[in-house]
């Protein structure tokens, strides 16, 4: 898949199929090694703990959501496999801009919005999105992709719900992007 650049270079991506290939064979290999699937949710909910407990140990030792999130992770929550993947996937993304010389500062966005409106709105999806996976009990990655891949009904649901809202919202905020 290409792209035209605004310097008249083409941009070469992944084929979405094969990258869609390989990302389930990603999640099928988690399961079988490290007996769970993946998510994102899990390690920003680990690194939220562990900086409450620096922020607030007398807090976090009385509260019930800390006291028991700490206790399942041995003590120390960044101590988890989900941050390290998480700091995988950053590296590697990184890495790969840097590769595929993409790697710069500029805000992409539509002619008809400023840069501060997109930065604004992208805030906003994200912190919404972290909210909705915290009551939905997993991100996209935790609970829809990794649900499906073990023939969970949930998973179904998850990503059915997800891609429904997606589409049903997208109509009011395409002028964001369009």
């Amino acid at each position: 898949m290409e792209t035209q650049s605004q310097q008249g270079r083409k941009t070469r991506y992944m084929n979405p199929y094969i990258a869609g290939v390989l990302l389930g064979l990603v999640v099928l290999a988690a399961n079988f090694i490290a007996g769970r699937g993946l998510g994102a949710s899990g390690a920003v909910k680990s690194t939220i703990v562990a900086a409450m407990e620096k922020i607030a140990p007398q807090h976090t030792a009385t509260a019930t959501f800390y006291k028991d999130f700490g206790e399942s992770h041995g003590g120390n929550p960044l101590n988890s496999w989900l941050v390290y993947q998480m700091l995988g996937v950053l590296v590697g993304a990184f890495l790969s801009g840097i590769i595929a010389r993409r790697l710069t500062w500029k805000v992409e966005h539509s002619p008809k919005i400023t840069s501060k409106r997109r930065l604004v709105f992208a805030l906003l999806g994200g912190i919404f999105f972290g909210f909705g996976s915290q009551l939905g009990r997993g991100c996209t990655s935790g609970s829809a992709l990794s649900g499906m891949a073990v023939l969970s009904l949930q998973g179904f649901i998850s990503m059915m719900a997800i891609f429904g809202a997606a589409f049903t919202f997208a109509y009011f905020f395409r002028k964001n992007w369009i």
